[in-house]
């Protein structure tokens, strides 16, 4: 130990026989045994060391030891998303504290529970420009709910309860906890329970009554209303209480990409998902009622469309944890603010008992929609290129796995069909980066969910694209025996920029051919590169051997599974809304999407 290392380390208290005096090392360990956490998603470096020492000798907490802190963050995502749990990434100073970045912003804009512990260097260091030090308290700030700096480790055990705390309540969401490398170092009595102190942090989670019954009043009066069900519903685990409410009402809904499975796909009054590749009916329904029932949901751009003239005759209920996202894109009229699980109780009895006749007079609004649902089928044209639908794989997928599998997509068109040709029969099925739109989400995020659900069967769909940001988790899978399977779209393209540049740009396809798929040239080789990885690949090209593959993957779980589908490139996700117009452009869907007149299996 050098002199300035000597010096940084505090003296040791003294022990004594009724509280046991760990150092900050042993005390962030022992925190995450009292909290329960059992998995952990992470890699070592100098300024966590101290921390990976006592973690190696505990025999309640997994360790994952991935290739990329991106894919611990993803990881941790993936295993929250797919369980309600609060997912856990350690990370060690600057670049490995700013590759987490990229995850605790998805995290933070798609409300999901994260707690990732950093080291830090030697607080005496700190602002000096020291070896691989960096702000990520002032780098994360913005992206969290709450980042810690704790520089002694007396502090460490009440910073990793509080961490824990604000993840998982109120509105869900990322925390940080950075610790020094000095305060690791030093020992303290180790006191739990903790006090946690957080001023100001008073999630309101019990809804105002006279709002609910202002609610249900409007609801019993709609003649068009539409349930607007978003991610909120799936966070707050509130889905069977959303489905009491929407059969007391007779309401139709509709669930937006981050609350697919939210309400079952198969259920008569769900109408699909709205926005910008919704279902007709979904996004007709809203653009034409007269009051949109929004249940944690944000109106988010890509729902809304031009938001200046979305649903216009609408009056709005917007119910949400969160109060900044109550009027923030589009005033309520009557605002609630609560948890989701407790107040779709609530206003379920108060409609009840505003409206004793039970279901509501609705049948001149579902003569409407149920005419949208036969004039605009879901569904898809097969290319013309002699290539593969990638439609017809995903759909595939999904029918041979059924509704107790688990969906983490990637970003881009495949995400799109995923959210579409998948029937998604319960939440937390369908693991997605919606708010971001994360590139590499998919792999990691798969291997989080089979981690924490290792009884489900997890697919990663992914693209080409993502596939090769990420897949260096595939070693992590195979080391630790996560046997996920991968299902890479492979159109050789970064399909989705593609798309847009075949509609908006005069099909000009600037940088988005990626030679992976297509041809004789493919690179890389992504069945060569899987079974490097040690993984079981196949390569589909045809069809008639997409249900051989999948029904292989599915038997296969003595390591990971990758099938290369290669797909043609002229494939587009059908509706689509374009940016920035009213959702009433729906010529604009019948004109370019042949699919909506005849639908081709």
């Amino acid at each position: 130990m050098s002199a300035d290392t000597a010096a940084a380390v505090p003296r040791p208290p003294a022990r004594t026989a009724s509280t046991p005096v760990l150092t900050g090392a042993e005390a962030v360990v022992r925190s995450l045994d009292l909290l329960g956490v059992t998995d952990v998603f992470g890699l070592p470096g100098g300024a966590i060391m101290p921390v990976y020492d006592p973690l190696m000798d505990d025999e309640s907490v997994r360790h994952i030891l991935v290739r990329h802190e991106q894919g611990a963050g993803h990881a941790a995502e993936g295993y929250a998303a797919a369980s309600g749990r609060v997912g856990v990434a350690l990370a060690t100073s600057g670049p490995g504290a700013t590759n987490l970045v990229t995850a605790i912003a998805d995290a933070y804009m798609d409300s999901v529970p994260i707690v990732c512990i950093t080291g830090q260097v030697f607080s005496t260091l700190m602002g000096t420009d020291a070896f691989q030090e960096a702000d990520i308290v002032g780098i994360t700030m913005p992206i969290t709910k709450h980042s810690f700096l704790v520089k002694r480790a007396e502090d460490i055990p009440g910073a990793i309860a509080a961490a824990f705390e604000i993840a998982s309540t109120g509105r869900p969401g990322p925390v940080l906890v950075d610790i020094t490398k000095d305060a690791q170092q030093a020992e303290a009595p180790f006191v739990w329970p903790p006090k946690i102190d957080l001023p100001g942090y008073r999630p309101v989670t019990k809804a105002h009554g006279k709002q609910i019954q202002a609610a249900a009043q409007l609801i019993a009066e709609a003649k068009k209303p539409v349930l607007y069900v978003g991610g909120g519903v799936v966070r707050a685990r509130a889905s069977d209480e959303l489905r009491a409410l929407a059969e007391s009402t007779g309401a139709p809904v509709v669930t937006t990409l981050m609350a697919r499975g939210a309400f079952p796909d198969s259920h008569q009054q769900h109408l699909g998902m709205p926005g910008m590749h919704g279902t007709v009916p979904a996004v007709l329904a809203l653009q034409e009622s007269d009051l949109i029932v929004a249940l944690g949901a944000r109106f988010d751009d890509r729902v809304t469309g031009k938001a200046a003239l979305f649903a216009p005759n609408a009056k709005v209920v917007h119910v949400d944890i969160d109060p900044a996202e109550i009027s923030k894109i589009r005033t309520a009229d009557v605002p609630i603010v609560g948890d989701l699980k407790d107040v779709l109780v609530d206003l379920d009895t108060a409609y009840r008992a505003t409206n004793p006749a039970g279901t509501l007079d609705i049948a001149e609004w579902w003569s409407f929609l149920d005419g949208l649902r036969d004039e605009f089928p879901l569904g898809y044209t097969q290319p013309t290129d002699g290539l593969m639908s990638p439609q017809y794989v995903i759909q595939r997928i999904g029918e041979l796995t059924g509704p107790e599998g688990v969906y983490a997509a990637g970003v881009g068109q495949h995400q799109m069909w995923a959210a579409q040709f998948i029937k998604y029969e319960r939440p937390n099925a369908w693991l997605n980066s919606g708010g971001a739109g994360t590139m590499g989400y998919s792999v990691p995020a798969a291997m989080g969910a089979k981690v924490a659900e290792p009884d489900r069967v997890v697919w990663a769909i992914d693209g080409d694209g993502c596939f090769q940001m990420t897949n260096q988790e595939l070693a992590t899978c195979a080391i630790n025996n996560i046997p996920i399977k991968v299902a890479i779209i492979n159109n050789s393209s970064l399909g989705m920029v593609r798309q847009w540049q075949t509609l908006f740009y005069d099909g000009r396809h600037s940088n988005t051919d990626l030679n992976t798929g297509h041809g004789t040239v493919r690179i890389p080789d992504f069945v060569k590169l899987s079974e490097a990885y040690g993984c079981l690949a196949i390569r589909v090209e045809k069809e008639e051997d997409v249900d051989a593959a999948i029904k292989t993957a599915l038997a296969t779980n003595d390591r990971p599974v990758v099938i290369d589908f290669v797909v043609s490139a002229d494939a587009m996700v059908w509706p689509m809304v374009p940016q920035g117009v009213s959702n009433s452009y729906v010529q604009y869907a019948r004109d370019h999407s042949p699919a909506f007149a005849e639908q081709e299996d």
